[in-house]
């Protein structure tokens, strides 16, 4: 084995089509190969970008640092400000998640900030969303629901800190 094998240009709306379906099956590791693939041949493939942003954050839970970063760096290479601003809040809204799942220490109040985050983006995606378009409120709606659900998703108080309490 000495190189990859790059896929040809009429081969990329199927291979988009696969790393879709590998997502659904929750295979995110063969959806991102997938992407990477396409964007071989293609590097500013708007779709390739979104699915590989999504696989992304769908490994959060297995990197979490690492995995943000990467996420960031896709995110970045999108031309569309609304997309932007919308990838950005499920950037933040999955690491939040993945915060809780992970169980650590003030998970909560580390959740909490960075749903806090995600709102503020889908907020902004919301702005200069397409018309029909309600994706960016239906992901805040979710945070928001999130914050009722979860009383341990709580921002750390000043005071707290300043006190060394945590109550």
């Amino acid at each position: 084995m000495t190189s990859l094998k790059p896929i040809t240009p009429a081969g990329i709306p199927a291979a988009i089509e696969k790393a879709r379906q590998y997502r659904s099956l929750n295979e995110p590791e063969a959806a991102e190969s997938i992407c990477l693939d396409v964007l071989l041949i293609d590097p500013k493939h708007q779709d390739a970008l979104i699915i590989l942003l999504l696989t992304i954050t769908d490994m959060f839970d297995q990197s979490l640092t690492s995995g943000a970063q990467k996420a960031k760096e896709v995110l970045y290479q999108l031309n569309d400000p609304y997309h932007r601003a919308y990838y950005h809040g499920l950037i933040c809204e999955r690491q939040a998640v993945a915060q809780l799942n992970r169980g650590a220490p003030q998970a909560g109040q580390v959740a909490f900030e960075w749903l806090e985050d995600a709102m503020h983006w889908y907020h902004a995606a919301e702005s200069i969303r397409p018309v029909g378009n309600d994706d960016a409120i239906l992901r805040w709606n979710a945070c928001y629901r999130l914050l009722e659900r979860y009383p341990e998703i709580r921002p750390l108080l000043n005071d707290q800190v300043e006190r060394g309490t945590d109550s």
